[in-house]
């Protein structure tokens, strides 16, 4: 095995832990709380993000309970929650906000599903673009005469092998969630 070809796994892992993080911030039927992972609170003229301000807590399938660590900041949490076009609204209960998921109906649940497609193809792409990028490298290490033709062949094999099991896993995590998110 080759020094590209030890490199090509851990950029597709890159790519595959990238498209994870963008599925737990889709919305389901159920409160998760990595919804509220990519929100960010203007506070003390910073944006800060919202888990290092606030504890947060899913106490119940359709609600989320964000408890500020400074309860000076509330409603600033609140506005950045509203803002976020979540689809969710948070309301101010003393020293908590508390967000209650409502139940989403077949439109919402089919663009969220369509959502989740087109982050799936998002991470193929990625995948695709380093595979063409190692094959280039590989290619050239030939031109070069760095390495013989029969190795590049393995190497461009191997590549492709990971391209194609990477995809895999792609589309199994995409079924998954889309399954998650279109059961009532």
């Amino acid at each position: 095995m080759t020094h590209v070809e030890t490199q090509v796994k851990p950029a597709m892992q890159m790519a595959l832990d990238h498209l994870k993080e963008q599925l737990k911030t889709l919305r389901t039927g159920r409160a998760n709380a990595s919804i509220l992972d990519k929100i960010h609170v203007e506070i003390y003229g910073s944006h800060m993000p919202l888990k290092g301000l606030a504890n947060i807590n899913v106490p119940e399938a359709r609600q989320i309970v964000v408890t500020p660590f400074d309860h000076s900041n509330i409603n600033a949490i609140s506005k950045a929650i509203e803002a976020a076009n979540l689809g969710v609204n948070p309301m101010v209960d003393g020293k908590v906000i508390r967000i209650n998921i409502p139940p989403m109906d077949e439109a919402i649940r089919k663009q969220i599903a369509k959502q989740c497609k087109e982050h799936g193809e998002k991470a193929k792409v990625s995948l695709r673009d380093v595979r063409r990028k190692f094959n280039d490298l590989v290619r050239k290490q030939k031109a070069d005469g760095v390495i013989p033709e029969d190795q590049m062949k393995k190497a461009e094999k191997h590549i492709q092998e990971l391209t194609d099991k990477f995809c895999k896993d792609v589309d199994t995590l995409c079924a998954e969630k889309e399954k998650e998110i279109m059961t009532i």
